[in-house]
């Protein structure tokens, strides 16, 4: 009947097992096909299923993929009116000849095996094979950081025949760039895959001699957003928070203090997590360059304080030395000089108890002569800073602000022209 011929079972048919149709047992196939003569070719054709994860501690890719070889085997061949194929799956695989290609610098691999062996066997009457198999293999992946985060990389998975050379197998991608195809729905979390191709070339090793060897070529791309928000904005809100500080006045020591080395420990703790998730190369990544600028603003602006601290300290102490010298005659009709403050110590005042009241000057008196004073020693003082004009240095030690009101516009101005410099050479 019609469906009896459609589904005609050719074992049935040979009435015997299939390692008899394709005569596995006439044969030994522990070498390869053409045993002793030229070189068999073996074309090699790959489908990327998935590109699983790039991990930048280990240096390594996971890639899962389709491997495909397709090579002719005169033993294999078999009659047939149809001329139509003939599929297998792994229990045959075992007991023919296949060539032995191997991952060079793989650290893991395996063949799935759910829920039997991912492998296939198809064979044409004439003696032409397809192999087949699904393989997830994780290989090394030498990696340049000196541009991390803003940095592209590109990996390779090579393909090589361990046991036969160049002479005796000749193993070539069977249809060039076309023999790879990938998945469109491939992406990663980090990356932007850029381009996939194919390379080959011959590789020597002093003991065995010259071996083909297939290159599957990627280019990835990383996604730099990822890295605004987690490393890049935190870093430049903390310079920004530690600007702060100029605007606090610095008499406020504990303000100024908490907020310097608060800044300080934050970049602390953002160059450890960066540092964290790398390996341990021993070159500046650009990543390291912005956070180590980026700390160093931060400790600037407690530095800076401290300048303003230390000067302002200096300051008062002269000022208290001058103060010393000068006798205090609040009060005191014949007196002629003052402090620079108008104000009189405990001792002054107790000394005054002495006096009668008659001899006490009016309280009108006493406040016109406190503004005289403090007049005359405002014009000194002004006439001082005139003669100091061509002395910033000293200027600065005069008026302890000035320090804070360059940083306000020195620590920004510079950390802007870092930032265009930074981004324009690593973008």
């Amino acid at each position: 009947s019609p469906f009896y011929r459609r589904n005609h079972d050719v074992t049935k048919t040979w009435r015997g097992k299939t390692e008899q149709l394709l005569r596995v047992n006439d044969h030994d196939f522990s070498m390869r096909p053409a045993f002793g003569g030229p070189a068999i070719p073996v074309g090699v054709d790959v489908q990327v299923e998935s590109l699983d994860s790039i991990s930048e501690v280990d240096m390594d890719f996971t890639m899962t993929l389709y491997l495909r070889h397709y090579w002719k085997d005169e033993r294999l061949s078999f009659p047939s009116t149809t001329n139509k194929s003939m599929t297998f799956d792994g229990r045959l695989v075992k007991k023919i000849w296949v060539p032995d290609v191997f991952f060079v610098h793989s650290k893991r691999s395996f063949i799935h095996d759910t829920t039997t062996e991912n492998i296939m066997l198809r064979v044409f009457p004439d003696g032409h094979v397809l192999y087949s198999m699904r393989i997830t293999v994780t290989a090394m992946c030498n990696m340049d950081f000196s541009h991390f985060p803003l940095d592209s990389q590109t990996c390779s998975l090579e393909l090589e025949s361990y046991a036969y050379t160049d002479e005796d197998l000749m193993l070539y991608w069977k249809n060039g760039n076309e023999s790879l195809k990938t998945d469109e729905k491939i992406s990663l979390s980090q990356f932007l895959i850029q381009k996939f191709h194919t390379t080959s070339r011959l590789a020597f090793y002093s003991s065995t001699g010259w071996y083909n060897r297939l290159y599957i070529n990627f280019t990835l791309r990383r996604h730099i957003f990822f890295f605004l928000l987690q490393t890049y904005f935190p870093a430049t809100l903390m310079v920004m928070l530690s600007w702060v500080s100029f605007w606090i006045d610095h008499r406020a020591v504990p303000a100024r203090v908490s907020l310097g080395i608060t800044t300080v420990l934050t970049m602390s703790t953002i160059i450890t997590g960066v540092n964290a998730s790398m390996p341990r190369v021993s070159y500046i990544k650009a990543v390291d360059i912005y956070l180590w600028v980026s700390f160093v603003f931060v400790f600037l602006s407690v530095l800076e304080y401290a300048a303003v601290n230390y000067l302002t300290t200096v300051q008062e102490w002269k000022e208290r030395k001058l103060r010393d010298k000068l006798p205090c005659t609040c009060g005191i009709p014949h007196s002629k000089t003052m402090m620079l403050d108008g104000n009189c110590s405990e001792f002054d005042a107790n000394s005054l108890t002495g006096y009668t009241r008659n001899q006490m000057v009016p309280e009108e008196e006493k406040q016109e002569k406190i503004v005289v004073h403090l007049a005359m020693s405002n014009e000194s003082n002004s006439s001082r800073k005139r003669g100091l004009k061509g002395h910033v240095g000293l200027r600065i030690i005069q008026n302890t602000h000035a320090i804070d009101k360059y940083s306000r516009l020195v620590f920004p101005g510079t950390y802007i022209f870092f930032n265009l410099i930074y981004w324009s050479v690593f973008s």
